[in-house]
């Protein structure tokens, strides 16, 4: 199977090089999708008021997060299946796993769509989200689950195109596509005076915009992986096999949402301020979480293509490689948001006390951020491998359990933003060593369906 030059084989060539060519257009594109959301809380903030803030940045936040989270695990089942076939050079296995997947992507969001629309204000009263910023949070819930297929078929598309190498593609469409979320919400919001609704509406056209663009690069390859309309349907082999890998990283994902809105809860009940305070630090704080799995999305597909070839050797290396990457970026940006935070919460709103609470939220997270490390690179470096169950349950029990017997038993006690905020290091601290412990093993390596035959490794 010919590789384009334009895609990345990451089973050969020295692995810093590659992996830091391979990782720079997925994070610049993570940091691009986190302002998708980042210049959504910004323009209603400073147009609108604190109260339109907290309820596209609260309980309404939570709830995308945790639709967003269930569907990007099911797509990591696709990129490790579709890495492992590019890396192998299977053809076959290419082209029914990426047919699967748009088809899955389909179904799920037509399901998903419906559900959200459907379901939005119930879920909102159950998080306690405050009375006065329930209407604005419905309206706005309602409407961004309105473009949830195009959002899926974004992100099922974007991780395609990675798999094999192409990391710049999904960049400049998340380029484009936010560029023209600042436009419309500037347009809807500022312009026509339409509030929350407006500024749902803009990222629903943007997502369309995006999957439309990504849609049309898979359909134009000229390799195995392309996209043909008419083969769009679900080989039922082939979609266990994806689910497989991706059913426990969505149910990790989903438990991590779920926590947070467990955590939402005791939020909501410290009043508005907080609420808005939380939202905004959320989107400052999202800054490292993007660029944190722009790693882990690149560790997983490398680790994904040489698991494909055989090359353990280069796999275990190139984590190595990624934990001094991330761990240098953790340092530098610690720091930098240390010292400029409470600048940037300026940009969402000028009301002192949200400024202030929001202020106390970094300096309770930002020194432990170095803990996280491990557990990105480590967790998807074990799913590129085709292990995804074991740190799923890591996961599920370091950190969503911990967190709900926090909210559930020290929370009551101790109802205040630091009480709150320290279950989030503790929980991290406790998962990163289970985590270190089972990769250091090796038992990891042999959890692919079709254990390849070991091949030399290359230098670094």
């Amino acid at each position: 199977m010919a590789r384009k030059n334009a895609n990345l084989d990451l089973t050969e060539g020295v692995i810093w090089k590659q992996l830091l060519l391979f990782l720079l257009p997925i994070a610049a594109g993570t940091l691009f999708q986190q302002l998708y959301s980042t210049v959504d809380a910004i323009i209603v903030g400073q147009f609108v008021g604190s109260d339109a803030l907290a309820a596209v940045g609260g309980s309404a936040a939570m709830i995308v997060q945790l639709v967003v989270g269930i569907f990007t695990g099911l797509s990591s089942g696709a990129t490790v299946v579709i890495s492992h076939g590019y890396g192998a050079e299977d053809q076959t296995k290419l082209t029914r796993a990426v047919h699967s997947a748009i088809a899955f992507s389909l179904l799920a969001g037509t399901i998903i769509t419906v559900l959200g629309i459907l379901l939005a204000p119930n879920t909102l009263q159950w998080t306690k989200n405050p009375q006065e910023i329930m209407s604005d949070a419905t309206v706005y819930l309602q409407l961004y689950f309105l473009g949830t297929v195009p959002m899926l078929l974004f992100n099922m598309g974007s991780g395609i195109l990675r798999a094999v190498g192409d990391s710049r593609s999904p960049l400049y469409y998340l380029i484009v596509c936010c560029l023209l979320n600042i436009a419309l919400d500037l347009l809807f919001v500022a312009g026509l005076s339409m509030g929350v609704s407006g500024a749902a509406i803009a990222t629903s056209i943007a997502n369309l915009v995006s999957a439309v663009l990504v849609l049309l690069k898979l359909t134009r390859a000229k390799a195995g992986y392309q996209l043909r309309p008419r083969l769009i349907r679900i080989h039922g082999a082939m979609l266990l096999h994806i689910l497989g890998i991706g059913v426990p990283a969505a149910i990790e994902s989903a438990m991590y949402a779920v926590s947070n809105l467990l955590i939402q809860v005791p939020i909501n009940n410290l009043g508005t301020d907080a609420v808005a305070a939380w939202s905004a630090a959320g989107k400052v704080d999202g800054i490292y979480w993007s660029l944190m799995v722009s790693f882990g999305v690149a560790i997983m597909a490398f680790v994904g293509q040489n698991y494909g070839a055989g090359k353990y050797d280069r796999m275990r290396d190139s984590v190595r490689v990624c934990l001094k990457m991330a761990s240098g970026m953790t340092i530098v940006l610690s720091v930098l948001l240390l010292l400029f935070s409470q600048f940037c919460f300026r940009v969402f709103t000028d009301n002192p006390n949200v400024i202030q609470y929001a202020t106390q939220v970094m300096t309770y997270f930002v020194p432990f951020y170095f803990i996280w490390t491990f557990i990105e690179v480590i967790a998807n470096a074990l799913r590129g491998a085709g292990d995804a169950l074991v740190p799923m349950i890591i996961s599920v029990g370091g950190i969503c359990g911990l967190r709900i017997l926090w909210i559930l038993l020290v929370v009551p006690h101790w109802n205040t933003l630091l009480g709150i905020s320290v279950c989030y290091p503790v929980s991290w601290f406790f998962t990163a060593a289970i985590l270190i412990l089972y990769y250091k093993k090796g038992r990891w390596l042999h959890h692919g369906s079709t254990p390849p035959l070991e091949k030399p490794s290359d230098p670094i």
